[in-house]
């Protein structure tokens, strides 16, 4: 049966059909988005709660912990962390691939109703969650900064019209504002003066909030008309405030303007932020998970101007950080080399061919199968990503394959003297079965990459479909259109072209390659020793070439993180912050940044800082990413007193939170005081391995503490109780939210607070009173003292007053205490090497049963994969070879074919060990590529040889000679197509290259070394397996017919 027969006597319709393809696959690329890498995002979710003034240690026990009770029985989730500071509780909360975000949200919103009845009934707002991911990179950065204009006046322009619109946008999970200016009144308290007049905090506290109310107040509803009754009861400026009278001394009254200063200021005045070295808001927008990058950020730019006019002409908005730039690079470098691979793939052709038309034909199979496989994609909803492009590049190398063995089958005919059409009759019909074997055995390599699980198998799920889909349409139209244009315009190539130096140059490496083949045959024990030494030294290769999971890529952005001294006050850290800003803002290869510091639910402690930076455009600058970012971190040495820690920033992340470095192992224990003696050592140890770097803990447990001790029996004689001094304590210095102004627009808070200038010093705490009973009601002459202040009580008498260190920050991994520990890997070493670095340490310090240590994000990832390597391999050649089995009917010659495969990854391994690459996650899928690829050279040779035995009644050896020797060109040929559209994959320096690099590499360098040693070695494993087969063809025969074997296999 012959498939091309109907599609060459019927050009007219085949023509038609192939135009039907071209449209289809146009249209599709209009619509298809583009992204970097195809959507390997967990569900994630993070619940944020606040609750200003409130130190770590409640924040834990009273918001965080009733919240990982409710949260922590969602069904389908898969891990649970949560941080508590001073004032903030962050929950990141991430669930299977499987679950759904939607149905995820309403779970958490479930479990968060659920845990309202447990938390702080005082808390300024309940908690929310969000569908981002924290660790995420926002991905549009913008500085809003002005010269005329107060922060809180800007804030209020941009919340109200900039980030409440871009909020609005499908796709966006989350819109912030570090450096957050919120307007609020705030009424700063002079300790001394109330205490003067005998007025507390608490009845102050009391009267503001009674004086500002918004409260419904009824209507009228009279025989003819209605009325609404309203009154003065809300608040709209300081100067009310102060003149409100909050008490009467000596018959007067007392106005808050005499004991309080109240101010139009920022709702939280501990966060700081600066675009470049400018005092600024810096407006970061997240994405969902899942949600396409360049389609977020196209539709922000869209409306952006227009909300640009709607802000006042003193507000500057300034675009600081875009990942879509990076992506949009990297796609368009891709493209780049996509058509490369196609002009030197056509080149190839052509040097073979010398022939226009038999150029031009199996050249058509290139673009119609890629833009073919365009539609195919977009009914996937796959997207045009790296790895999706990455693919459409590697297929270019072997999509002309099967065109070019059709046509060197006519065009082999074609001299024989047959007509054109007579010749794409026999030659196709003859050819038809090899193109099907090559075709599925092709895809049979990529049947595991579709049934992995988890990140490895979501992250190639697009790449084995796009590469698969490929395949089927060049064997589609290898199999039509190409037979079909040899029948009807293929010219015969004329004899003298033998004439051409390129043509001699075959002939001589044919007769050369002959010589070889007469060699191999006379010593074929030598020829298989040789291909055993081969396997083994591929294993041992495999074994010890060092690994990693995804390469490190150069993005042109940067985060960071800045340390301080746990004990920094604000204004310190503020001044160590603009320090950095300019040290890196001063490296040649920085071209912005934004920086913030302050408890925001981002940043999670005072004494650290942020840091993104957006490097200048790759062809402006002198060095990689890693080298800018080794040299600004020597070069922040300089700044006494402060770590900085920084890592490019990668299109696949991994992380639940922020961290330092690329690298994180987390820590477990239930007793947090076990965590805290033993983490310092495991860094100490870990920071003395010369393969790692920057080696860091997340343990901050030496924040100075104050620590008030109520006695409580003198306390009781004053009725004085805890919640009283809390009270104090928390008006006093918390930034305690007593009221709130609604507006049409926003709401304000009013903070209560003591001045600035009694905020600074622990010797504050003796000038504070406490609300008691008056000393002049006492009965007893032994009772309280009586008090110059009429009913305050110094804080001093009741407490005592010890220091003390504590936590600023307490993270938990699933509902126990936890420790993260960062680290990088130093150049030269490898993150496998690193692993088992970790893994040895922890048997090495023998840490108490108590403990768990695992890895996180990457390091978690890697660890998974590197038991799924071994198996894609694996099942990779398990698959081919039941393929190959089912095809040609024979348990035998699927090994033959097989048997390539060391000679192709012994020259894989060792290009990226030479070149300094891990054997990652692409390499891999090189090798495995390579499995599908190099197995073609086999095929062709050995369907030649078993239809010369079947037909021509050939021996073995006769029937594998001439197979070699005939098939040698088109081998040639599309083994030399293959490895060139490695070439710009390999030699690529454009933005993303290093993704593409290892899968260059190994593709290039994996099908040279394959090409110079099957030739030799598949023909001498030929003859081994028919001996095989004729072997235990007579064993089994003699069994039946109860006969010793006489015979001898043939030699």
């Amino acid at each position: 049966m012959n498939p091309s027969r109907l599609f060459i006597l019927r050009p007219v319709a085949t023509t038609l059909l192939m135009i039907a393809i071209m449209i289809c696959g146009i249209l599709g690329y209009r619509f298809l988005p583009l992204s970097a890498l195809p959507d390997v995002d967990y569900p994630t979710i993070t619940v944020s709660t606040f609750y200003p003034g409130a130190s770590p240690d409640v924040m834990m026990t009273s918001v965080t912990a009733p919240l990982e009770s409710e949260l922590g029985s969602i069904p389908g989730l898969n891990q649970m962390i949560s941080q508590s500071s001073g004032g903030a509780s962050v929950i990141t909360l991430q669930f299977n691939l499987s679950v759904s975000m939607d149905v995820a949200a309403q779970e958490v919103q479930e479990a968060i109703n659920q845990a309202n009845s447990l938390l702080p009934t005082d808390l300024p707002a309940p908690p929310v969650y969000a569908k981002v991911n924290p660790a995420d990179t926002p991905i549009l950065t913008l500085g809003i900064t002005s010269k005329s204009l107060p922060l809180t006046e800007v804030e209020d322009y941009v919340n109200n019209r900039l980030a409440t619109k871009i909020s609005q946008i499908n796709g966006v999970g989350l819109v912030t504002l570090s450096g957050g200016q919120r307007k609020a009144i705030r009424v700063q308290i002079n300790i001394p003066k109330i205490t003067s007049y005998g007025i507390d905090l608490d009845s102050i506290r009391t009267t503001i909030g009674n004086v500002n109310v918004n409260s419904p107040t009824g209507n009228l509803d009279g025989p003819k008309r209605a009325v609404t009754i309203q009154t003065n009861g809300q608040i709209k400026n300081p100067e009310q405030l102060l003149n409100q009278i909050i008490a009467y001394n000596n018959n007067g009254p007392v106005r808050l303007r005499d004991v309080a200063t109240v101010i139009n200021g920022p709702e939280n005045s501990q966060l700081m932020a600066w675009a470049n070295k400018t005092p600024a808001l810096i407006l970061n927008v997240q994405r969902q998970p899942k949600a396409n990058i360049i389609s977020v950020v196209n539709n922000i730019n869209e409306i952006l101007p227009q909300l640009k006019k709607s802000l006042p002409s003193g507000i500057t908005l300034t675009p600081l950080t875009d990942r879509t730039t990076s992506i949009r690079a990297s796609i368009h470098d891709v493209k780049f080399e996509l058509i490369l691979s196609i002009i030197l793939v056509i080149l190839v052709i052509f040097i073979f061919l010398r022939n226009i038309s038999a150029t031009i034909i199996p050249s058509l199979s290139v673009p119609l199968s890629l833009i073919g496989t365009l539609a195919v994609m977009y009914l996937f909803n796959f997207s045009l990503d790296n790895l999706s492009l990455m693919a459409l590049t590697i297929a270019t190398g072997f999509v002309v394959d099967d065109a070019i063995v059709m046509i060197e089958n006519i065009t082999r005919y074609i001299e024989m003297g047959e007509n054109r059409i007579q010749a794409a009759l026999k030659g196709s019909e003859e050819i038809g079965f090899t193109i099907i074997s090559l075709t599925i055995s092709l895809i049979a390599v990529l049947i595991p990459l579709l049934f992995m699980g988890d990140i490895i198998g979501r992250l190639f799920y697009e790449f084995a479909v796009t590469l698969s889909i490929t395949i089927i349409i060049s064997a589609i139209v290898s199999l039509t259109l190409v037979p079909m244009l040899c029948a009807h315009i293929l010219t015969e190539i004329e004899k003298k072209q033998n004439n051409y130096f390129f043509d001699r140059v075959i002939d001589r490496i044919i007769e050369f390659y002959n010589t070889g083949l007469q060699f191999v045959f006379k010593h074929q024990p030598l020829t298989l020793f040789i291909t055993c030494c081969t396997f083994v030294i591929t294993l041992i290769m495999a074994y010890y070439i060092p690994k990693g999971f995804f390469p490190v890529q150069d993005n042109g952005m940067a985060q960071g993180i800045s340390i301080m001294p746990q004990n920094a006050s604000l204004k310190a850290v503020a001044n160590k912050q603009k320090a950095l800003a300019n040290t890196i803002l001063n490296d040649p290869d920085v071209d912005n940044l934004s920086s913030f510091i302050g408890i925001d639910g981002q940043n999670m402690t005072l004494n650290q800082g942020r840091f993104l930076i957006n490097l200048k455009n790759r062809k402006e600058r002198k060095t990689s990413i890693e080298k800018t970012i080794k040299r600004i971190t020597r070069a922040s040495k300089q700044v006494v007193g402060t770590q900085l820690y920084l890592r490019p920033i990668q299109d696949l992340s991994l992380e639940t939170t922020f961290s330092a470095t690329q690298y994180q192992l987390l820590i477990e224990n239930p007793d947090y005081r076990q965590l805290e003696l033993w983490i310092p050592k495991i860094v100490n140890r870990l920071q003395k391995e010369p393969a790692l770097s920057d080696v860091s803990s997340n343990l901050q447990s030496q924040g100075l503490v104050a620590n008030i001790t109520l006695d409580r029996a003198t306390g009781a004689r004053y009725s004085i109780t805890p919640q009283t001094i809390d009270n104090v304590l928390y008006d006093s210095f918390g930034q305690r939210q007593i009221s709130t102004i609604f507006t049409e627009s926003n709401q304000y808070r009013i903070i209560l607070e003591a001045d600035p200038k009694f905020q600074k010093h622990l010797t504050s705490l003796n000038q504070l009173y406490l609300p008691g009973i008056n000393g002049n009601n006492s009965a007893s002459t032994s009772g309280p003292t009586r008090n110059p202040t009429s009913g305050l009580v110094p804080l001093s008498q009741v407490t005592r007053i010890t220091h003390d260190t504590a936590p600023l920050l307490v993270t938990h991994f699933g509902q126990f205490p936890a420790i993260s520990i960062s680290f990088n890997i130093n150049k030269g070493h490898s993150l496998g090497e690193a692993t088992q670095i970790i893994n040895s340490i922890h048997k090495e310090l023998n840490l108490p049963s108590s403990f768990q240590v695992s890895f996180q994000g990457i390091a978690a990832a890697f660890e998974k994969s590197l038991k799924n390597e071994l198996f894609l391999v694996i099942a990779a050649i398990i698959a081919v070879y039941i393929i190959l089995g089912i095809l040609y009917e024979s348990f035998i010659h699927p090994i033959t074919i097989l048997s390539t495969l060391p000679s192709a990854t012994i020259g894989a391994l060792f290009a990226l060990w030479i070149d300094g690459c891990n054997l990652d996650i692409m390499g891999i899928i090189g090798i495995i590529l390579l499995i599908g690829i190099v197995k073609k050279n086999a095929i062709m040779m050995i369907d030649f040889a078993l239809e010369a035995e079947r037909k021509d009644k050939k021996s073995s050896l006769e029937a594998i000679h001439q197979a070699a020797l005939l098939r040698f060109r088109p081998i040639l040929m599309t083994t030399l197509a293959a490895m060139l559209a490695a070439i710009p994959m390999m030699l690529g320096t454009g933005t993303g290259s290093e993704l593409r690099h290892p899968l260059g590499i190994s593709i290039f360098w994996g099908l040279l070394a394959s090409q110079l040693l099957t030739l030799f070695t598949t023909p001498i494993i030929y003859l081994y397996m028919e001996r095989f087969k004729n072997w235990g063809h007579h064993f089994f025969s003699s069994l039946s017919n109860h006969q010793p074997i006489d015979e001898k296999p043939e030699s």
